[in-house]
């Protein structure tokens, strides 16, 4: 399967556009629940996952999304070139998410929370994560299902500019295609935010059963995770058997071919 050519999420004219809508949605009420519920997501895998470093591209709340985490050293890369990172919880970096500023092998867990949908170049950016993973780290990614329990608000707002739907619609399946190209391993997969939408918190509380409901068609969640390992298959060079030969003593025979001197008279 071949990527296709990116371009920028509709209505946003610059990363810094596209970064302040966004946090601006998650500062909301349905963005509140929607952010704790994929805090606790997250505490599903990430203390599985081990390492000295993590790496988490772009910030959506003030809250630490990956505090669940039991590597010590953690880092947000804001891909929003104007972000302030003397408030930031953990360690804050500025840099463009296409072009990572990090040596190859270097990170243990890379955390993409809706990196994807809202890069320029999204088939870049998950090259360069898989550049920056050492051998056998994991990749985690969150992000918006189009055909999910959120698709009709969707449809209704999809010329509207509006966030979280002015992003690029990627499913899972396309997503699960892009990480298999690059060689990595799917390790695990579910959906997560049942509720629809809704502006109003007290609903939004009194609809929170719909989560566990849901847990029995992931498919329908309005977010998706997805946990991808890389891989690195070492050659093992085969070394010849060596058979010993047999040392050949002048003047020695086989044992029972002696000749028989009593036999002849």
């Amino acid at each position: 399967m071949a990527f296709r050519q990116a371009t920028r999420p509709r209505y946003c004219d610059s990363d810094h556009e596209v970064w302040e809508g966004l946090r601006a949605w998650y500062a909301s009420p349905v963005g509140q629940h929607l952010y704790r519920c994929e805090q606790e997501v997250l505490q599903s895998v990430l203390p599985d996952l081990f390492g000295y470093h993590l790496l988490q591209l772009g910030r959506l709340g003030e809250d630490d999304l990956t505090a669940s985490s039991r590597v010590r050293h953690r880092v947000v890369l804001e891909a929003d070139p104007q972000a302030r990172t003397d408030a930031c919880a953990p360690a804050g970096v500025v840099a463009l998410p296409h072009a990572l500023p990090l040596a190859p092998d270097s990170v243990d867990v890379l955390v993409l929370p809706h990196s994807l949908e809202f890069s320029s170049d999204p088939h870049r950016l998950l090259r360069e994560a898989e550049r920056a993973l050492v051998p056998e780290g994991h990749l985690v990614i969150l992000g918006f299902s189009p055909w999910g329990s959120w698709a009709p608000w969707r449809l209704a707002a999809a010329r509207s500019g509006q966030f979280p739907w002015c992003g690029r619609a990627l499913t899972l399946a396309r997503v699960r295609d892009w990480v298999k190209l690059l060689g990595l391993q799917i390790v695990g997969v579910q959906g997560y935010f049942f509720r629809p939408p809704l502006r109003g918190g007290r609903m939004m509380r009194m609809l929170r059963w719909m989560e566990r409901a849901g847990q029995r068609w992931p498919a329908l969640g309005g977010g998706f995770l997805l946990v991808a390992r890389k891989r690195v298959v070492t050659l093992t060079p085969v070394r010849p058997r060596w058979r010993p030969r047999r040392a050949l003593v002048p003047g020695l025979t086989q044992p029972g071919m002696r000749r028989d001197e009593g036999g002849r008279g």
